[in-house]
């Protein structure tokens, strides 16, 4: 018997969704995402933003310390590097917690995607697997699943402080930086191979700005993802595969059919109309392809906006995860912390430009470095889950349970 191909594939993607559904893995059914059990599943989640990736704008840095780097840098110029150090590292261990995860629950998320940076999860660094084998943990009492999104690629996949990079996307031209995000994703894709609590891989948060003279790294996406998705079916044929478009995660127009038979596209939206028009290519490109589509990250928005979208979303059986979780002094999350005394001379110091040049100018801004640490540790007690405060208005947006 002589079968058509796309009858050959579809065979293929059934027996395939089977094995899963029989493991209790989520995975991809046509046009849906299902749980372990078949039943279709609409993921509503939240990003856990600024955990291992800090960003200036959460610390209301207006100028200076945008990027991870930079951050650190502020904080080894402000209390030295080894209390430095310590303060990261009980960011780390305090800024999210099993209360977290509990109230999420309660709250009705279902999801996390945990934004990750790649040096916590390199060969040498043991650090961000027991944070996350922790989280999961907890999300498996609550049951929820736990997205992992490379927010911070080796080389840097944007060139701009959200992926901690040199100030250009050096993974789209350096070997030695895709060999490394191939050996990432194989690490990370051999330590959750058997956990069903891991829905699955983001392979790269926003990749390739808009800006002209770096869309000729558009043509390049496509055969990175082949490449990483081969190094994480090496290890793992469990978990589905999530791809994100160039320009922000905004452009479909650069893939072509799917190369995989668990893999799920996500798009990125902020500061848009919140009607269907704008989600309208991505539902054109589910339908063609017959594959889901996920909106990954949105937000930052009135609660006006934020109700209107979620509505358009769900309307379209789009699953979502807004961003982010927490946040320093604003509405616009699920949490929001108090600002530490004297943050506004934090704030100052960062906004000089740094450089040998400035020194003198930065010295004479800077608190005292006792006064610094009292800061610092104000900070930690603020970010705990007791010293948070919910933003009842941003989760009944989200159609959720202050």
């Amino acid at each position: 018997m002589i079968f058509h191909r796309s009858r050959l594939l579809y065979l293929l993607l059934f027996c395939a969704s089977a094995a899963l559904a029989q493991q209790g893995f989520v995975h991809t059914s046509g046009a849906a995402l299902v749980d372990g059990n078949n039943k279709p599943l609409m993921l509503r989640g939240i990003n856990l933003g600024n955990w291992f990736e800090p960003e200036g704008y959460m610390f209301h840095f207006k100028d200076g310390a945008q990027s991870p780097r930079e951050i650190e840098e502020l904080t080894r110029e402000l209390i030295g590097p080894e209390k430095s150090e310590a303060f990261w590292r009980q960011w780390r261990d305090t800024y999210i917690t099993e209360p977290d995860l509990d109230r999420l629950k309660q709250m009705g998320f279902n999801s996390v995607r945990v934004p990750i940076h790649w040096k916590f999860f390199n060969a040498d660094n043991a650090e961000g697997f027991r944070l996350m084998d922790r989280l999961v943990e907890w999300a498996r009492k609550d049951g929820i699943y736990v997205i992992l999104d490379l927010h911070c690629a080796p080389g840097g996949q944007t060139g701009t402080n959200i992926d901690d990079s040199d100030g250009y996307p050096w993974l789209f031209s350096s070997p030695e930086a895709q060999a490394q995000t191939v050996a990432l994703w194989r690490r990370i894709a051999a330590h959750y191979a058997n956990e069903p609590l891991v829905l699955g891989y983001d392979l790269l948060n926003e990749p390739i700005p808009h800006f002209p003279p770096l869309r000729r790294y558009d043509k390049d996406l496509e055969p990175l993802y082949r490449r990483l998705s081969t190094a994480i079916r090496e290890v793992d044929t469990h978990h589905v595969l999530i791809l994100g478009g160039a320009q922000w995660d905004s452009n479909f127009a650069v893939f072509g059919p799917p190369f995989d038979g668990n893999v799920m596209y996500t798009f990125h939206k902020y500061w848009t109309a919140p009607d269907v028009s704008v989600i309208r290519d991505y539902l054109d490109f589910r339908d063609k392809y017959h594959v889901p589509v996920w909106l990954g990250e949105s937000g930052e928005n009135k609660d006006e906006w934020i109700a209107a979208f979620t509505k358009t979303l769900e309307d379209n059986h789009v699953g979502w995860c807004f961003w982010p979780y927490k946040k320093m002094d604003a509405p616009s999350s699920v949490v929001t912390f108090d600002r530490p005394a004297e943050w506004d001379k934090v704030i100052a110091l960062a906004a000089i430009p740094s450089g040998t040049g400035n020194a003198e100018k930065r010295i004479a801004a800077r608190p005292s470095p006792e006064e610094a640490q009292a800061i610092f540790d104000d900070l930690l007690g603020k970010v705990k889950f007791s010293g948070e405060k919910v933003n009842d208005g941003y989760v009944k947006a989200l159609g959720l349970k202050p």
